[in-house]
C-alpha cells in the first residue's frame, strides 16, 4: 500500500521526536552549557510526571492532618508535631521533608536543643482556611481509587465507577424521578459543591455586573452559594435558583440564614426532565454544562432558551478545554474525572459556543476572568 508523502512539518517533528528520544543526545545536552538548563528543565517535568500521585498524597495526608491550619498559627517544632499527628518522629520528618520538597512548608531555623521548626510554605499558606481547596483534595480519594486501573476506565471494564454514583443527577433514573432522590443521596455532593462556590463566585462577579438586570434564574445552582455572592452585589436582584427538590430545600434555608428570602426562592425538579420557571430576564450555569454529554447539555440549554424572553441573557461559567497556560487541567484533570463520573466533557469556548447557537442563542462573547484556571465565562444573548 503507498504511503503519503510527509510534509515538511511532519519530517520536521519526526526529527524532533528522534533527537529527543536519543540517550546521546541527553547526554550531550545535559553536558552543554547553553542546553544543560532546559535539559534539566525537561527531566524533571518528565519525572513530575511519574511521580505527581505521590505528590498528590502528600498533600491529602498534610490536609487530613490539618497541617496548614496548625501553622499558621505559627512554626511549630517537629517533636510536637510528630505528636499531634500520633506519629513516629522518623514518620513526621519524612512527612515534613515531602511537604517542604514540594513548598507546603519550609524549616523556620530549629529550637534552642537544635531540634527544627517548622511553618507555612508559599504554597502552603494559600490553603489556609481554603475551603475550596481542601474539599476538594480530601474528594479526591473517591477520584484515585476510580483511576487506579486507567486502563479499565478507558476501556469500560470492571465494576463501575465510585465517582458515578457521586453526583446525583448522573443516574437515568433521576431524570424523571427527581422528586424521590432522598436527602441524603446528595448530602456529600452538596458539601462540595457549596465549599468550591465561593472562590467561582467571586471570580464570575469580578467579570460580569448584574446590576442592570431585574430577575435571575441559576439553573443548577446548588445550595445557593452562587447567588447569596450575587445578592451581595446586585441588592435589587429578585433570584430564583433550580435543582434536585432536596437540593433546593437547603438552598431555601440558606436563603434564609442570609436574610435573603424576601428575594430568593429555591425551586425543585430536575433541569433534564422539567420545565424551567419563566419571569427571569437573565440565567446562569455555574459548572453545570461540562457535567453532561452533548445530548444532555443540548437539552438543559434548549430549556433556558424557552424559559427566558427574547433578548435574555445566559452567563455560562466553567473550567474550559483549551485554556491558555491549563491546558492540562481541562484535558487532563476534567478529561479523566468526567470520564471516572460517567458523563460529561470539557469542552473549548468555541464548542460552547457552537452548542449555544444551536439552542437559539447568539452573540455569544468570551469575557476575560482573573484566574481562567478556575473558570472561564460565556454571555451569550436569547434570540
Amino acid at each position: 500500500m503507498a504511503t503519503a508523502a510527509l510534509s515538511w512539518t511532519d519530517w520536521l517533528l519526526g526529527w524532533r521526536d528522534r533527537l529527543l528520544s536519543s540517550p546521546a543526545f541527553h547526554r550531550a545536552a545535559s553536558g552543554f552549557p547553553l542546553t544543560r538548563p532546559i535539559a534539566h528543565r525537561h527531566a524533571r517535568e518528565v519525572f513530575d510526571l511519574v511521580a505527581g500521585f505521590v505528590y498528590s498524597q502528600v498533600l491529602s495526608a498534610c490536609v487530613r492532618l490539618d497541617l496548614f491550619r496548625t501553622l499558621s498559627r505559627g512554626p511549630q517544632p517537629l517533636s510536637l508535631l510528630a505528636q499531634q499527628f500520633e506519629m513516629s518522629r522518623e514518620a513526621a520528618s519524612r512527612l515534613l521533608a515531602a511537604a517542604q520538597s514540594l513548598k507546603l512548608v519550609e524549616q523556620r531555623g530549629s529550637t534552642a536543643s537544635g531540634e527544627p521548626r517548622f511553618g507555612l510554605g508559599r504554597l502552603g499558606a494559600p490553603l489556609v482556611g481554603n475551603e475550596a481547596v481542601i474539599a476538594m483534595v480530601e474528594h479526591h480519594a473517591v477520584l484515585y481509587g476510580d483511576l487506579a486501573d486507567p486502563l479499565a476506565l478507558l476501556r469500560g471494564q470492571g465494576p463501575a465507577p465510585s465517582l458515578s454514583a457521586y453526583y446525583p443527577y448522573t443516574a437515568d433514573e433521576a431524570s424523571t424521578r427527581a422528586a424521590e432522590i432522598a436527602p441524603e443521596k446528595v448530602a456529600s455532593y452538596c458539601r462540595l459543591m457549596s465549599a468550591s462556590q465561593p472562590l467561582v463566585a467571586a471570580e464570575i462577579l469580578d467579570a460580569f455586573s448584574f446590576d442592570r438586570y431585574r430577575h435571575l434564574l441559576d439553573v443548577g445552582g446548588g445550595e445557593g452559594r452562587f447567588l447569596v455572592s450575587v445578592a451581595e452585589r446586585a441588592p435589587q436582584l429578585k433570584m430564583t435558583l433550580f435543582d434536585l427538590p432536596p437540593v433546593a430545600a437547603n438552598a431555601r434555608q440558606r436563603f434564609q440564614s442570609a436574610g435573603i428570602a424576601h428575594r430568593a426562592q429555591g425551586v425543585g425538579g430536575n433541569f433534564l426532565a422539567d420545565e424551567l420557571p419563566r419571569g427571569a430576564d437573565i440565567a446562569s450555569l455555574v459548572r453545570v454544562i461540562h457535567d453532561h454529554d452533548d445530548e444532555r447539555a443540548t437539552r438543559i440549554l434548549s430549556a433556558i432558551r424557552r424559559a427566558l424572553p427574547a433578548g435574555g441573557t445566559l452567563v455560562l461559567a466553567e473550567p474550559m478545554s483549551g485554556t491558555p497556560g491549563a491546558e492540562a487541567m481541562g484535558d487532563a484533570y476534567f478529561g479523566f474525572y468526567l470520564l471516572a463520573m460517567g458523563r460529561g466533557q470539557a469542552r473549548t469556548a468555541e464548542q460552547l459556543t457552537t452548542l449555544l447557537h444551536a439552542c437559539g442563542f447568539g452573540k455569544v462573547r468570551l469575557l476575560p476572568t482573573r484566574i481562567p484556571l478556575q473558570v472561564r465565562m460565556l454571555v451569550a444573548q436569547a434570540i
